[in-house]
C-alpha cells in the first residue's frame, strides 16, 4: 500500500490511534489526528502527538472533517455508526480500522483469535507456547499492544498472535489469518450493537477472507459455513477433535493425552483455552510432549480465574473479569468441586434467572454484592442459599465462614463493577487483598 504524499486522518487519540499515526508517518503520509474528547482531558495526548509530529484536533473542532482525506483510519473504540465516523467516511476515499491498516503493511503470518470470553488468555497462552517452541512470536491487538506498533517496529517475527474484538473486526476488509480461532459466542456489548445478530456479524468478519486456511472452533459452534479446514474442541462434547476427561485433554483421532489438571490454569473453560492452543500446535507440527512445561506453568492474565490462595483447605479463584452472564456461566460450568460463589455488581439489566439451573447444580452457597444483589437472590431463590454482603471484604469473610475443605470460592461477578469500583481490575484487587489478608493472618 503506497502512502507517500497521501492525506490520512486518524480518528481516536488512544494507543491504537497513536500507533496508526506513527505507522502512516513512517510510510510518508501526511497525517492529522482527531478526537472529540475535551481538550483539557486530552492535554497529555496533545503533547504526545506534538512530539510525534501530526496535529491532534480535539473537542468540537474534531467533529467535522476540514477537507477530503485519501484514507481514514478508525480506532476500535469509535463506532462506525457514530456521526463523526460517518462524516469522515463521506469525506474520504476509504475508511478502515487500525487492524486492517497494519495488516496491509505486514507480511508476517497471523494467528487471529476472537470470542466473547477466553480470547485474552488463549492469545497469551498461544504466544507463550510458540515462544517455548523456539518461534519468535508476539501478542498484539486487543490484548494491549497495537498491531500497528508491532508492524512499525520493523522487528521480524515468525508469528503475530492477534486478539481481535468485535470492534476491531467491524472494519477489516482483507485481513486473512493463517489460523483463525473462534473461542465461543454469547450476547455482549449490547450498548454498541442494536441486536445480537449485529454483534455476531461483527465477530464473523474474522472469516471473510479466510479461504482454505485453518479454523479452530468450539464444537458446539462449528456449524459455520466456511471453506476452511476445521478443527474442533470442547470440554463438554464427546465428538470434538479435542476433548476433556478426568483432568486430561484428549485427541480423539490419535489418542494423545495432555495432563491439564497438573497445570496452573483451572476449570473446564480454561481446558478449552488449552485445547485451542494445542490445536494450533498441531497445525504447526509441534509435539504436545514438548509443550507440557510451558503450558502447565502458564498463568492466566490477572482477574481471569486466577488462583489467589488456599485458605482453610478451600481454593480461592479471582475471576473479576467476569462482566457478563456468559463468562459467569463458563466459570461455573468449568469447576469440578462444590462452589461458594461471590457474584453481583452493577445492575445493567442482566437476567440471572438464565443461570438458575446451572447455579442449582454447581453452587452450594452464593454471596450477593452490589446493586444487583437482590435480583440475584430472587432469581435463584429455592435452588441456592443466597447471602448478602456489604462489600467484597464482607463477601470474603462470609465465604470463609461457609466454605468447607475442598470447596472452590469463586469470585465471578457476572456483571460490571461500576457501582462499586472504577473497573474489574480494581474489583479483583479488592478480592485478592481480602483473601490474602486472611491467608497471611492479617485479619
Amino acid at each position: 500500500m503506497e502512502l507517500a504524499g497521501k492525506q490520512i486522518a486518524v480518528l481516536g487519540a488512544g494507543g491504537s490511534g497513536y500507533a496508526a499515526a506513527a505507522l502512516a508517518l513512517s510510510r510518508g503520509a501526511s497525517v492529522r489526528v482527531f478526537d472529540s474528547g475535551a481538550p483539557e482531558k486530552l492535554a497529555a495526548a496533545v503533547a504526545k502527538f506534538e512530539a510525534l509530529g501530526p496535529p491532534l484536533t480535539c473537542g468540537e473542532a474534531a467533529l467535522t472533517p476540514p477537507h477530503r482525506f485519501d484514507l481514514v483510519v478508525l480506532s476500535p473504540g469509535i463506532d462506525t455508526a457514530w456521526p463523526i465516523a460517518r462524516d469522515f467516511a463521506a469525506a474520504s476515499g476509504e475508511m478502515i480500522g487500525e487492524i486492517e491498516f497494519a495488516w496491509r503493511f505486514s507480511d508476517i503470518p497471523v494467528i487471529g483469535i476472537t470470542g466473547t470470553n477466553g480470547k485474552t488468555t488463549t492469545t497469551a497462552l498461544i504466544t507463550a507456547m510458540l515462544q517455548a517452541a523456539g518461534f519468535r512470536a508476539i501478542a498484539a491487538g486487543n490484548i494491549g499492544l497495537p498491531y500497528s506498533e508491532v508492524v512499525n517496529s520493523g522487528d521480524r517475527y515468525d508469528w503475530i498472535v492477534l486478539e481481535l474484538s468485535s470492534f476491531q473486526l467491524e472494519t477489516i476488509t482483507s485481513l486473512s489469518p493463517r489460523i483463525a480461532v473462534w473461542m465461543n459466542f454469547a450476547p455482549d456489548h449490547m450498548d454498541r450493537y442494536a441486536t445480537v445478530e449485529d454483534y455476531f456479524a461483527a465477530k464473523f468478519h474474522l472469516f471473510d477472507y479466510l479461504g482454505e486456511d485453518t479454523l479452530v472452533i468450539r464444537k458446539e459452534e462449528c456449524d459455520l459455513s466456511l471453506d476452511a479446514r476445521t478443527v474442533t474442541f470442547s470440554a463438554f462434547s464427546t465428538t470434538a477433535d479435542l476433548g476433556y476427561l478426568a483432568g486430561e485433554i484428549l485427541h480423539l483421532g490419535s489418542g494423545r493425552r495432555f495432563p491439564f489438571a497438573a497445570g496452573e490454569l483451572q476449570g473446564k473453560h480454561n481446558a478449552e483455552n488449552v485445547m485451542a492452543a494445542l490445536a494450533v500446535a498441531d497445525e504447526l507440527g509441534l509435539e504436545w510432549d514438548a509443550l507440557v512445561s510451558a503450558i502447565q506453568q502458564f498463568q492466566a492474565p490477572p482477574h481471569r480465574c486466577e488462583k489467589v490462595a488456599r485458605l482453610d483447605e478451600a481454593l480461592y479463584l479471582n475471576d473479576s473479569k467476569s462482566t457478563n452472564l456468559h463468562s459467569l456461566e463458563s466459570a461455573l460450568a468449568g469447576q469440578d468441586e462444590p462452589v461458594i460463589l461471590i457474584a453481583g455488581g452493577k445492575n445493567k439489566g442482566l437476567d440471572f434467572a438464565e443461570l438458575r439451573d446451572l447455579a442449582g447444580r454447581m453452587v452450594r452457597e452464593c454471596i450477593c454484592i452490589g446493586e444487583i444483589a437482590d435480583q440475584i437472590a430472587d432469581a435463584w431463590a429455592g435452588v441456592v442459599p443466597c447471602h448478602r454482603a456489604a462489600d467484597v471484604d464482607d463477601a470474603v469473610a462470609t465465604a470463609r465462614r461457609l466454605a468447607r475443605p475442598g470447596d472452590i470460592v469463586l469470585f465471578s461477578p457476572g456483571t460490571s463493577s461500576f457501582d462499586m469500583f472504577s473497573g474489574y481490575e480494581a474489583r479483583g484487587e479488592a478480592f485478592r487483598s481480602a483473601v490474602r489478608d486472611r491467608a497471611f493472618g492479617n485479619v
